[in-house]
């Protein structure tokens, strides 16, 4: 089976190639990526536990899913196919920011990646796969943003990026939501 390739792209998202994922992280080339937030209506984010054979941040908590575009598919087709394979479920998804983040891991591999943020509401428990999860917990804004500032070693780098950028979105929301 062929290695999946990632999308490479310059700072304004335009496509300027293909590269095996492996070699691009281990090259720290950017490329793109998504990264879905589901909320339920009490405004809780689906976090979930990367599984802990996963080759970089195993264990860490994280964004509901997350990976790579495949090439001519959509952010938001991409996103619906990774919700499925990682959570066992798929629901209606809208973007929102993009930004570019780079984050070198102990293994000796590098994240750099225009990660576009994609969001989704959803109730029920999803159905994770074991491979890709090892855990999953509905969590309120606040108590994430609270346990990213005292624990931050339990999540993963673009969470933690994803996080910072998008709180004062996500706090907007939620007080426009209970007002």
């Amino acid at each position: 089976m062929e290695e999946e390739k990632v999308i490479l792209v310059d700072e304004n998202d335009v496509q300027i190639g293909l590269m095996p994922k492996m070699e691009a992280h281990e090259k720290a080339v950017l490329h793109r990526a998504f990264s879905v937030l589901i909320f339920n209506k009490k405004n809780e984010l689906m976090l979930q536990q990367r599984a802990l054979d996963k080759y970089h941040s195993p264990g860490l908590w994280t964004n509901t899913c997350c990976s790579h575009q495949r090439d001519g598919e959509t952010n938001i087709e991409a996103g619906r196919r990774r919700l499925q394979e990682e959570m066992g479920f798929v629901t209606n998804l809208e973007e929102s920011i993009s930004f570019i983040y780079k984050a070198p891991f102990d293994n000796g591999l590098t994240e750099h990646e225009l990660d576009h943020v994609l969001l989704g509401e959803y109730e029920d428990e999803p159905i994770i796969n074991k491979e890709e999860v090892a855990s999953w917990k509905w969590m309120p804004i606040e108590a994430v943003k609270v346990d990213i500032s005292l624990n931050p070693h339990l999540y993963t780098e673009w969470f933690k990026v994803i996080f910072e950028k998008f709180y004062e979105h996500l706090n907007i929301s939620a007080n426009e939501s209970n007002s």
